[in-house]
């Protein structure tokens, strides 16, 4: 009998963490909170099941709290999407709480009825996201609240949130005998040298324990039911949650590129900051995608099947995401989700791949501890009003109607299968020849320095580049990018993307705006050329408008980096150092401007864009002139800002990175 094909899932990152004494909420910080007009998008992908956040933190004003659910659970059932519901995500309760408290469970369950009677309807709860990786960052790692570091906080409030899980949906049970547990868990594997062979086998055993603890395993014989005793936990409870399971209905694995680790005795073979130990060996705890484990034993195909293999009970993955540039993102979800296609077709009863974190996610690259600003973009890329769909929105589309997709972008590797992601030069080898790839990039002229930067950026990220002479047939060459001189007006280029009906990339001058005192112009304003270049500018982007509609064209400032700055940009400088402060306040950093050009690219974006890092230059930050000659007159490029919302990453630390390598001695 053939199975049935994998549902496609959603979730939006939800985490309410508190850390010392103030809460991190990711729904405020990527705007979800304010936007309920999401709920559509998310429905416009075509999925069945929403992962959505019923959180404890988030009803300190319980008035506020239910109205601001009541509309959104009204909105997703007129839209017909399912929903798993959330009850904490990484948090340990509100401020009269922790995951320390002895009352814990109690205390959810008491939420999780309230909200099973309010909406009755609801047909899967996940009461406690990850509760092993909840407490191994809070309580053993003491990143979050209540910043413990040692392995019997860890196990207690590991405990703690299992019976809370039980207890919750003992209570929910009550309201919705048919609700179901979906038990999301980070289940990665840890791989060593022979000399961290313990350390590795004693993580392998932790990795288990949530779901051990769920299903009943820890009784009399289970190894770690001893430093569950010894950490405070009572034999009673340990008795009752091994006599009264509570095994979830699915099998929720989160996986991410991170998840599988690898031990290694050879400390000095790494950066400092990889280092650490047990307190008995020094080692350093690196990805196992970045050491030298064999391809089949790490990754999502793996664990999927270690979890079926030990527990025999419905699995789905329940978090898809890599915060990464764009291509890499479409290749994480296409090999989790033939991994999981893989696994079902060997047997395992697999029913969903969820694409978390639509809305994207920020400072998760500090797990939450900084407020950098940090913003990984997933299906939808916020930084925009309204949101705008990625790439991979157009992919999960496609899963949803199809069960697969493709991208040009595809062809190539993601940099976790590749021949140089190792962390030791000992382990690289050369490149494995591959198969002919058809479909390229066509990048106009390397020589210039924007043209090297394209060139050094595919080859960084697996774009296959063809440069001239150009193949003629429809269909070789996906994209073309203009690297050429910005100034001229009708382009070779344009001519070529109109015959191959290939999307255009297309940059302008900084002269096509007159520099006005107080005024920045934006994306939507007509041009107003400071000189005959910017009107040959202004004249080629018309041009391109007209005949290759799929264009994009980029607005940048005066464009500098480490191999290279133009003469603009030097002139804005000379002014910045004589005291001029708001004389550079849109410049653009080329490896910046590279990279967010191929993520628009991938993701199909076409129209006006300005691209220009945020913040301005000081006076202070420039501790001299950049190896720059006295110019006569004055630069006369204006100030742009963008309206669209992609600004590029803060200036000052691009400056002080070109400064200290353009300096001379």
């Amino acid at each position: 009998m053939e199975r049935p094909a994998l549902e496609v899932w959603g979730g939006f990152e939800c985490t309410i963490a508190r850390i010392r004494d103030s809460y991190r909420d990711q729904c405020r910080d990527t705007g979800h909170f304010d936007r309920i007009e999401d709920l559509e998008r998310a429905a416009s992908l075509g999925l069945r099941r929403l992962r959505y956040p019923v959180l404890w933190e988030s009803f300190a004003d319980e008035a506020t709290a239910w109205a601001w659910h009541d509309a959104r659970f009204s909105r997703l059932r007129a839209l017909g999407l399912g929903v798993i519901a959330g009850l904490t995500h990484h948090g340990g309760g509100p401020s009269g709480t922790s995951l320390l408290d002895t009352h814990y469970p109690e205390k959810l369950a008491g939420h999780a009825s309230a909200v099973a009677q309010r909406y009755p309807w609801l047909e899967a709860y996940t009461p406690v996201n990850e509760p092993l990786t909840t407490a191994r960052f809070a309580c053993l790692y003491g990143h979050w609240h209540p910043h413990q570091a040692h392995t019997g906080a860890f196990l207690l409030a590991l405990f703690h949130q299992c019976r809370a899980t039980a207890a919750a949906m003992k209570a929910i049970r009550r309201v919705n005998p048919r609700a179901q547990l979906v038990q999301t868990e980070d289940m990665g594997r840890v791989f060593s040298t022979s000399k961290l062979k313990l350390q590795a086998e004693y993580e392998n055993e932790r990795r288990w324990l949530s779901f051990d603890l769920l299903t009943g395993r820890v009784d009399s014989k289970h190894p770690w039911r001893r430093a569950f005793l010894d950490a405070g936990v009572q034999e009673r409870q340990l008795d009752e949650i091994s006599h009264e399971p509570c095994p979830p209905d699915i099998v929720g694995v989160n996986h991410y590129l991170t998840s599988d680790r690898y031990l290694d005795h050879r400390v000095a073979d790494y950066p400092p900051e990889f280092r650490g130990g047990n307190g008995r060996q020094a080692y350093v705890d690196v990805a196992a995608a970045r050491a030298n484990v064999p391809a089949r034993d790490f990754g999502p195909r793996a664990r999927l099947q270690e979890a079926w293999d030990r527990y025999g009970l419905p699995l789905a993955v329940t978090e898809v995401h890599n915060g990464s540039t764009r291509e890499e993102q479409l290749r994480w979800l296409a090999e989790v989700w033939w991994a999981a296609n893989d696994v079902a077709q060997a047997g395992a009863d697999v029913r969903a791949v969820t694409v978390w974190s639509l809305a994207g996610a920020v400072d998760w690259n500090s797990l939450l501890t900084r407020r950098d600003g940090f913003y990984e973009p997933g299906a939808f890329d916020v930084r925009t009003s309204p949101p705008r769909p990625t790439a991979l929105a157009s992919a999960v589309r496609a899963l949803t109607s199809q069960a697969c997709f493709d991208h040009p972008c595809l062809d190539g590797a993601g940099w976790w299968r590749r021949s140089d992601r190792y962390h030791r030069a000992q382990w690289c080898a050369p490149a494995a020849a591959g198969g002919r790839r058809t479909r390229r990039l066509a990048v106009s002229d390397p020589s210039t320095a924007l043209g090297a930067a394209f060139m050094n950026a595919c080859q960084r990220r697996d774009l296959a580049v063809v440069t001239a002479p150009f193949p003629e047939a429809k269909g070789r060459a996906w994209a073309v990018i203009d690297t050429g001189d910005v100034a001229p007006g009708a382009s070779a280029m344009t001519d070529f993307a109109q015959r191959i009906g290939a999307p255009l990339v297309r940059f302008s001058s900084p002269h096509l705006f007159k520099p006005l005192k107080g005024r920045a112009y934006r994306e939507s304003d007509r041009p107003t050329p400071a000189n005959e270049r910017g009107r040959r500018a202004a004249a080629a982007e018309d041009d391109a408008r007209a005949r290759a509609p799929a264009s994009l064209l980029v607005r940048t400032g005066p464009m500098f980096s480490l191999d290279w700055a133009d003469a603009d940009f030097a002139a804005m400088m000379q002014m910045v150092v004589s005291g001029r402060r708001e004389a550079a306040s849109s410049l653009t950093y080329i490896p910046d401007l590279v990279d967010a050009v191929l993520d628009l690219l991938i993701d199909e974006a076409w129209g006006t864009w300005h691209l220009v890092n945020q913040g301005s230059a000081a006076p202070e930050n420039m501790s001299a002139p950049v190896n720059t000659e006295p110019l006569a007159q004055p630069t006369d490029c204006a100030t742009i800002t963008t309206e669209r919302g992609l600004w590029l990453p803060p200036l000052e630390g691009r400056l002080a990175e070109f400064c200290a390598g353009s300096i001379g001695p």
